[in-house]
C-alpha cells in the first residue's frame, strides 16, 4: 500500500501521544505504580461525562479539567482505601478504577448517548481519522489531535525538566524528599494530573487502552537498557515514537500479506511496542536473555572444579 501524506500526520500524532505518555510513565514504573496509569486511564470516563453534562460542551479545556479532577480523586481514593481500610494498593486500585469506569460508561450511555461521546472511540480511538479534523496554525492546516498531543507533550516535558531533581528524588526516596523540603505528596498528585490530562488528550486519537501500553511499555523497555533517569526518559520517548511508526507501517502492510486491506493502527502501535520490548528483553547487554544465558554458561564450568577444591580428601 502506498504511503500518502495523511499517513505522516497519523504517525506524527501517534508519536506525540506515545512520547507524552512515556514521560510520566517512566515515573509510574519507577514508583512501582504501573497499574495507576491503567486505573486513571479508565477512571477519567466519569470526569469526561460529568464535564459535558455540567457545561454542555466538549471543549478540550473542559475535558481536561474534568479528567484532572477525577484523576486526582482516583489517587486520593486509592490512598484512603489502602491506609484506612488496610487493603493492598493493587486491590485498592482495582476497586476504584472499576467502579469509576463503570460509572463513566453508565453516564456516557445514558445521559450523553445522543452526542458524539462514543465509548468505543474512547476505548480504541480513531487515529486514522485525525487528518480529517484540522485547524489553522500559522497559515497551515494541522490536524487538531496532532496539535493537542504536541501541546501536552511539551507541557509534560516542561514540567519534568523544571522539577527533574524533585521528581527523581521523590521517585527513589519520598521520605528524603520531604525532609529536604520537597513535598512528595504534591509531586505525587502532580504526576496523577499529568497522567489524567495526557490520557484525555490521547483519547480521541489512540484510545484509553493504547494509552495504557504507551504509559508503561516504552518506560519498561528503556529501563532494561539503563538506570540513568535522564537517559531512560530519552529512550522511552524514542521507543514510543518508534512504536507509532512501525505500528502504522505494520497496520497498512502486514494485513496485505494475508489478503486483508488494513487493520487498526492503534492496536498495531501497541503490538509494535510489545515487539520492541521483546527484542530489547532478548538482546539487552546486561539484563537480556542472551546475556544471562552466556553468563550462566561461563559460570557453570567453574562449579565442579570449585566443588572439587573444597571437597575434603582422605589421606592414605
Amino acid at each position: 500500500m502506498t504511503w500518502i501524506p495523511e499517513d505522516s500526520w497519523i504517525v506524527l500524532t501517534g508519536a506525540l501521544c506515545a512520547m507524552a505518555c512515556a514521560l510520566p510513565g517512566c515515573f509510574l514504573v519507577l514508583r512501582k505504580m504501573s497499574m495507576m496509569g491503567d486505573a486513571i486511564s479508565h477512571a477519567v470516563l466519569p470526569g469526561l461525562a460529568t464535564a459535558f453534562l455540567v457545561t454542555g460542551s466538549r471543549a478540550s479545556l473542559t475535558m481536561f479539567l474534568g479528567a484532572a479532577v477525577v484523576g486526582v480523586l482516583t489517587a486520593v481514593f486509592t490512598q484512603w482505601i489502602t491506609r484506612l481500610g488496610n487493603v493492598d494498593q493493587g486491590a485498592a486500585m482495582g476497586i476504584v478504577f472499576t467502579t469509576l469506569f463503570a460509572l463513566g460508561l453508565v453516564l456516557i450511555r445514558s445521559a450523553a448517548d445522543k452526542v458524539d461521546l462514543d465509548p468505543s472511540c474512547v476505548l480504541y480511538g480513531a487515529i486514522e481519522l485525525t487528518p480529517l479534523d484540522t485547524v489553522t496554525l500559522f497559515g497551515y492546516l494541522v490536524p487538531r489531535a496532532t496539535l493537542v498531543s504536541g501541546i501536552v507533550f511539551l507541557l509534560n516535558l516542561g514540567i519534568i525538566v523544571a522539577l527533574f531533581k524533585e521528581f527523581r528524588l521523590s521517585a527513589f526516596d519520598s521520605g528524603l524528599a520531604d525532609t529536604l523540603g520537597f513535598s512528595s505528596h504534591f509531586l505525587h498528585y502532580l504526576l496523577m494530573v499529568m497522567v489524567a490530562v495526557t490520557t484525555v488528550a490521547a483519547f480521541e486519537a489512540v484510545g484509553s487502552v493504547i494509552v495504557i501500553a504507551m504509559l508503561i511499555v516504552p518506560a519498561a523497555t528503556a529501563l532494561l537498557l539503563t538506570h540513568r533517569l535522564g537517559l531512560v526518559l530519552l529512550l522511552a520517548c524514542l521507543f514510543g515514537a518508534s512504536s507509532a511508526f512501525f505500528g502504522h507501517l505494520g497496520a497498512i502492510t502486514v494485513p496485505t500479506w494475508f489478503g486483508f486491506q488494513d487493520t487498526n493502527t492503534s492496536g498495531m502501535m501497541a503490538t509494535a511496542a510489545g515487539f520492541l520490548f521483546l527484542i530489547v528483553w532478548i538482546v539487552a547487554p546486561r539484563t537480556g536473555l542472551v546475556a544471562q544465558f552466556f553468563h550462566k554458561r561461563t559460570d557453570l564450568p567453574n562449579l565442579p572444579s570449585q566443588e572439587k577444591k573444597d571437597r575434603p580428601t582422605a589421606s592414605r
